[in-house]
């Protein structure tokens, strides 16, 4: 007599290998968020940065915010505090190295850097 179906002990063992499918997908996709947040993080701090160097390049070359040394601020964005520091050094007298640095904490703190050259026009 031929048995038509499925046995008991055959259901089980799918459901068994469906669930543990479905939790691989489930932590692949905790993965994906934390990846994706990451990102996120990587380029608002990259955006605040270029902001900033961009604010300070386009200061006349004598401006007080362009004297060398460190300064710092804090800008908050999508609930995400980024600490920002900008140094300025002197490279002879008609040039400046402007950096900025941003840090943010994302289970761990996390920098990023960017930095450019103002000249001084005698235009």
């Amino acid at each position: 007599m031929k048995n038509k179906g499925f046995a008991l002990i055959e259901v089980l063992i799918g459901l068994g290998i469906l669930a543990f499918g479905l939790l691989s997908l489930a932590g692949m996709q905790v993965i994906a968020i934390r990846g994706d947040l990451f990102g996120r993080h990587i380029t608002q701090a990259a955006v605040i940065a270029q902001s900033k160097l961009e604010e300070l390049t386009n200061l006349p070359y004598g401006d007080a915010k362009l004297n060398s040394g460190q300064y710092s601020e804090q800008v908050t964005e999508s609930g995400t505090v980024y600490r920002v520091r900008y140094d300025v050094t002197d490279l002879g007298n008609t040039m400046k190295k402007l950096t900025a640095t941003v840090v943010w904490e994302d289970r761990g703190d996390h920098t990023l850097s960017l930095s450019t050259i103002k000249a001084k026009n005698d235009g």
